[in-house]
């Protein structure tokens, strides 16, 4: 795995743009190729030639840690030329448009780039302007599909058959595109989806993707084999959605004498970053049910197995 990808299986898709759509044999491929990649990252090397002499331009047009520095890991465990765009100080500043951007990195003989972008459907944008491989990082509150990716890689190491588990996604749906991802993912792999927490934090008409609804934290909890939890997204709220931080972690918050009425062993997931005594307390989030630490991990393996599979496109992408 170290030094070709010829030979390699492919995967269907010749970019990450999202999970919908996927079909469950890319993803298959991928959690194989990162549980691979996980093995090397605890070798003493940590490092592979899988992607010398490929550049990947990394474009975050938001905020971000673990996304950003996980997938910076990701591309030099692999031996990729990166390159990390800074917007703040880019001719965006000057009225140049994204695509025009885009096409002067790429002038440059770029591979791969990994985008984060607050405007849902960017991603296809560039796809549809650029030669390189395109992989989503965040749209908006549309997609995260690494997100998705590495939370599936979580769970299936401590419950490897889904197929009719309940995994019950709490908080901030409306504004999450972990969410979102994470439904399309764990609907692939036959679980039962629901998702809980304020009405007004959860989409009109969400049952649609075929998942349930609970306003009930204690009912989703008795009945859930998983929990991930989600961040209440106070910069993108407009209004209020619930009188206070205090009354939403009395309801939805999760804490260890709440997680003590379930029936099953239940697991708990959050894909940071954590507002602590808000959406879950210290001791649920450094208690024994939890495995935080292990998705941060599993997220360089991952994206180290998704940049590794989509290379195999690069001079072919479109």
């Amino acid at each position: 795995m170290d030094d070709t990808v010829k030979g390699t299986k492919l995967l269907k898709t010749k970019h990450l743009l999202g999970i919908k759509g996927m079909c469950r044999e890319d993803l298959e491929l991928i959690l194989q190729t990162s549980e691979s990649f996980k093995q090397v990252l605890d070798t003493p090397n940590k490092k592979v030639a899988a992607l010398k002499g490929v550049t990947v331009v990394n474009m975050f047009f938001e905020n971000s840690t673990r996304t950003k520095i996980s997938f910076e890991m990701a591309e030099k465990r692999l031996s990729a030329d990166v390159v990390n765009f800074a917007a703040s100080s880019s001719s965006l500043k000057k009225g140049e448009t994204l695509i025009d951007t885009a096409k002067n990195i790429e002038a440059m003989k770029i591979d791969m780039v990994v985008m984060r972008h607050s405007t849902p459907g960017a991603h296809k944008m560039l796809m549809d302007n650029l030669n390189s491989i395109i992989i989503n990082a965040g749209d908006g509150a549309h997609e995260h599909p690494t997100q998705a990716i590495l939370d599936l890689m979580s769970i299936v190491q401590k419950k490897p058959n889904l197929k009719g588990k309940r995994v019950t996604l709490v908080g901030d749906i409306v504004h999450s595109r972990v969410a979102m991802s994470n439904i399309h993912a764990l609907k692939l792999y036959g679980a039962k989806v629901q998702v809980c927490g304020p009405s007004t934090l959860i989409p009109k008409d969400i049952e649609k993707m075929g998942v349930e609804v609970t306003y009930d934290l204690d009912e989703a909890i008795r009945n859930s084999d998983v929990m991930n939890i989600l961040r209440i997204q106070l910069e993108r709220h407009v209004g209020a959605s619930f009188p206070s931080l205090r009354e939403y972690h009395n309801y939805w918050g999760i804490t260890n004498e709440k997680l003590a009425r379930a029936k099953n062993d239940i697991l708990i997931l959050h894909p940071g970053p954590m507002n602590r005594g808000v959406e879950i307390d210290d001791d649920v989030a450094d208690g024994d049910h939890q495995v935080i630490l292990d998705q941060v991990l599993n997220g360089v393996a991952s994206r180290m197995a998704v940049l590794y599979l989509l290379s195999a496109n690069i001079g072919g992408a479109k």
